[in-house]
């Protein structure tokens, strides 16, 4: 049964929301539909009305909904023991780290929980190297970020932040952030100074709008800061583990940061897992205490992550995004719609931005969700397409089919 067959707003629905809207602050303006249950890249509501994810959790569902793999290792593992925190080892957290080091190619990590506590992770890094390393002067170490970045929501994190609605009622902020033009080495290069440890930037800017940088800036910002004896920290919390149609975003330009920060799709969808990537030159400075985690690194995320990694490998899901990526970006480039200003994106990352003269994103998300498509705007103008990887050509002719009509 589609979403246009029936309302998408049955009373019971329209309860669960007004009762969400009473007792949780509103921080998100969700779509109005609940979800009761998913399976690949379908959605479900209390009616049994079905919707093609469109948004993957913000990437955390590269896998799909409870891929089925994935919820045999949790539950498994679930019934054996979930958590040790990391004053004792469990059977798993050497495995885990093992295979996260081996896929990025890089010889350790730091296993936390949410995007915003790995990038808090790597800031703390950076500044530790800086000052045990590098030998700037206590409490000046400096890291530079770009316009429009977006790294989670942290005071630290959003004190970086040149969004004004992230960062201007939270502070006061400590500094020790610089903010640059994206995509512009030469900014980078004139903004570094002896007191510089780090470079943090996104590959590909998603909240941002999608904002995809000229070939050859990510190749040129590691030669910037090598030359420098900076460090390139590189946040592929939601472009890598393959939504961009490469293990890494980075991967395009052939650069290996000092630190890679992942997280989202490292979950399967099941739970938050997350983690800085770096060698021992940054990572094996850690001493005990220093910092830590006690669901970092638990053996149910351990079971989870090794589960969700191989089905990114043995499924073949870089290569399947690439591929109906590709072909999903052709396709809505073909539609010349009069209302679309640019469609930009790589793998099954891909940004619509509409024309401020045709309104706002929003509209054109709420007649897709009437169609039976879930997606997001982001940055006002911009529509987010960005579904499991899991998603064959079928599917995606099914979506398109669709989206032409919105946008038409």
């Amino acid at each position: 049964m589609s979403a246009s067959k029936t309302s998408a707003g049955s009373i019971a629905s329209a309860r669960q929301i007004e009762q969400a809207e009473t007792w949780s602050a509103h921080n998100y303006h969700p779509l109005p539909v609940v979800l009761t249950r998913g399976e690949g890249v379908w959605v479900y509501d209390a009616d049994g009305n079905r919707f093609m994810d469109m948004l993957s959790a913000y990437s955390a569902l590269n896998q799909g909904h409870r891929h089925p793999r994935i919820i045999e290792a949790l539950k498994a593992q679930a019934d054996r023991i979930t958590l040790t925190s990391r004053a004792f080892h469990n059977e798993l957290f050497g495995p885990f780290c093992e295979t996260v080091c081996r896929l990025a190619g890089m010889e350790m990590v730091l296993l936390m929980n949410s995007g915003a506590e790995a990038v808090e992770t790597a800031i703390k890094t950076a500044r530790m190297w800086g000052y045990r390393t590098k030998g700037v002067a206590r409490g000046r170490a400096g890291i530079i970020v770009c316009e429009n970045n977006f790294h989670g929501r942290t005071t630290t994190i959003v004190g970086m932040s040149s969004e004004a609605q992230y960062r201007d009622d939270f502070g006061p902020y400590d500094g020790g952030f610089q903010i640059i033009p994206y995509d512009d080495p030469g900014a980078l290069e004139k903004a570094i100074t002896p007191d510089t440890v780090a470079f943090l930037v996104e590959p590909i800017q998603g909240e941002a709008g999608i904002l995809v940088p000229s070939d050859g800036y990510l190749r040129a910002a590691a030669e910037i800061c090598r030359k420098n004896r900076v460090l390139l920290a590189m946040d592929e919390i939601q472009t890598g583990l393959g939504r961009t149609g490469r293990m890494f975003c980075m991967n395009y330009e052939e650069v290996r940061p000092d630190l890679l920060i992942v997280g989202k799709a490292l979950g399967g969808g099941l739970m938050p897992v997350s983690g800085v990537i770096g060698m021992k030159e940054t990572l094996g400075l850690y001493r005990p205490g220093d910092h830590g985690s006690t669901f970092g690194g638990n053996p149910l995320a351990c079971a989870v992550g090794i589960a969700a990694l191989d089905v990114i490998v043995s499924e073949k899901l870089v290569e399947r995004s690439a591929e109906i990526g590709s072909y999903f970006m052709k396709h809505l480039r073909g539609l010349n719609s009069p209302r679309v200003k640019d469609v930009r994106g790589r793998g099954l990352l891909i940004g619509v931005e509409i024309k401020p003269e045709h309104g706002t994103a929003r509209p054109y998300c709420e007649n897709l969700m009437n169609l039976g498509i879930l997606a997001k705007e982001t940055h006002g103008q911009v529509i987010r397409f960005a579904p499991p990887l899991v998603i064959d050509r079928e599917q995606a002719d099914w979506a398109l089919e669709r989206i032409a009509k919105v946008l038409a």
